[in-house]
């Protein structure tokens, strides 16, 4: 990870990671916390999913970047269809418009997170690192020790 737009989406991932493990902790002892999960089991296990997605993206494997896009499809787009539709026909109640929101929020922060690791060019072309690369890799270096070692001249007293 080495662009700030990857870091922006992992830390945006995160924080909304962060809330929802909140909003749902909440909404289970009884207070509502800006949004209603649609589904308390598929939330928590969804949550821990994201979690382990989340770590794994930050390695930049693409696997886990497409597991996280197909969970949160699969629990925000039906319930984002059904409240976009809701939303359209104005019969939508306001305490289900941060719902909405915080639904095409995690949409849209899966589908940028999957882009970000498709488009990364540096993820398998050039698994390197510049810090060490100049020494293990440098040609130049080699030959200047390795004739600098075959001399051998010393000064003798």
């Amino acid at each position: 990870m080495k662009n700030f737009s990857s870091w922006l989406i992992a830390m945006f991932a995160f924080m909304f990671w962060a809330f929802r493990l909140i909003g749902t902790v909440l909404y289970s002892i009884g207070n509502e916390f800006m949004f209603v999960p649609s589904n308390m089991t598929m939330e928590i296990i969804l949550l821990f999913l994201t979690f382990i997605c989340i770590c794994f993206m930050v390695k930049r494997k693409l696997l886990a970047a497409i597991i996280y896009l197909v969970a949160h499809f699969a629990y925000y787009g039906p319930t984002f269809v059904g409240h976009f539709s809701q939303l359209l026909n104005n019969s939508l109640p306001m305490e289900m418009y941060m719902t909405t929101l915080f639904e095409l929020f995690g949409l849209g922060l899966a589908i940028a997170a999957l882009f970000d690791v498709l488009l990364d060019k540096n993820r398998k072309a050039h698994p390197t690192d510049k810090k060490t690369d100049w020494f293990y890799k440098n040609k130049d270096y080699d030959r200047k020790l390795d004739e600098r070692a075959d001399k051998n001249n010393y000064r003798t007293l």
